[in-house]
Parts: C-alpha cells; structure tokens; sequence
C-alpha cells in the first residue's frame, strides 16, 4: 500500500532530479564540445578516447557501459575514431565474440594533448563549484548522487569511474598551468 502522499513526493523528487540534471547536463555539454572542439571530435568520441585510455583498452560493450551509451552508437563512433588512426580493434584468443578497443599511439596523444588543453577557468560547472570549495575548503563529494548512480548501474561502473578519478589523480599533475602525464613531464626534466 502507498503511503498517503508517497506518490506526490515520488513526482517531487524525481522531477526536481530531472530538472537539475537537465540544467546542469547543458552547461557540461557546452563546456565539453568547447574543449574538445578544436580536435574535431564529439562528446561520444572523446568519451571513447577517455575510457579506452583509463581501461587500458576495453571491449565495444564496455565502452558502452561504463560510457552510458548503446553499443551500436559505441561501436560506430569507435568506427569512426579508428578511420581517424585513433584506435585499433582487436579479438582476443580467449574471447572471439568480443571486440576491444586500444588506443593507438595517434590516440594517446591527441587524449594527452587534449588533457593539457582544460582549463577550470572555462569550465561553468568547476566555475559555480568554487564558492562551495572556497566556503568549505574542499569540492561537494556528491555523495547521495554517487548513492543513486550506484543504484542504477551498480557497483563495477562505479568502480570504473573511480578508476579514472584515481588514474588522474596519479597519472598526470600540473605543470605551467597545463595538465601532463607525469612520465611525459620526467622525460623533459632528464633531458
């Protein structure tokens, strides 16, 4: 039985979610085809560039998965990135049905280059968090949303995504205002 006014807060929540989403999806989107624009590739595209990166290969299904995209859209846009020399694709002796995604050397390095081009200061989201992190000394965690995404797409996406967060965290650093992979940044220091 329905509690008395559960439905009614159902509606509630789940349009104030959607709204929010949808307000703040537009500004990512805006500021994510601005960054990526000037390489001529798509949000789907840099997004398969990213994750192929942080898995270190993947398979066209995972790319999918953990990219929240359908493996046909997955597949076409990987298509299109390999026509470009940014990827291969590959079999694995084990795993016949699966196809994988690698970066190409091409690959890693527009992925690098394009790692070096962000900046916070364009980047409206980073933008209307400063207040929060100024207010409280850190960034919002987001917790609750971790809680519901987790939800609705389980534990090893989250365990991708925070894959990635680590990688970043370890892999790169800043160096003259740009973000470089830290082995590319030892190689200058040597030479």
């Amino acid at each position: 039985m329905i509690e008395q006014n559960e439905l009614k807060h159902a509606l509630m929540f789940s349009q104030r979610v959607a709204q929010l989403s949808k307000a703040l999806w537009k500004s990512i989107e805006k500021d994510w085809q601005n960054w990526i624009k000037p390489y001529d590739l798509n949000i789907n595209e840099h997004h398969i560039l990213w994750i192929a990166y942080h898995l270190k290969g993947a398979s066209v299904s995972e790319i999918a998965k953990f990219g929240v995209m359908h493996v046909s859209t997955a597949f076409n846009f990987s298509k299109k990135l390999e026509e470009r020399g940014y990827i291969e694709f590959s079999k694995k002796e084990n795993d016949k049905r699966n196809t994988y995604i690698q970066l190409t050397q091409k690959g890693e390095e527009i992925f690098l280059d394009l790692m070096g081009t962000f900046t916070g200061k364009e980047n409206a989201v980073y933008q209307g968090a400063i207040p929060l992190k100024n207010l409280y000394g850190k960034f919002p965690e987001l917790l609750e949303l971790n809680a519901i995404v987790k939800q609705i797409y389980g534990e090893e996406f989250m365990e991708i995504f925070e894959r990635s967060l680590d990688n970043l965290d370890t892999e790169f650093t800043e160096d003259k205002g740009k973000l470089v992979k830290k082995s590319s940044l030892d190689e200058k220091v040597v030479q």
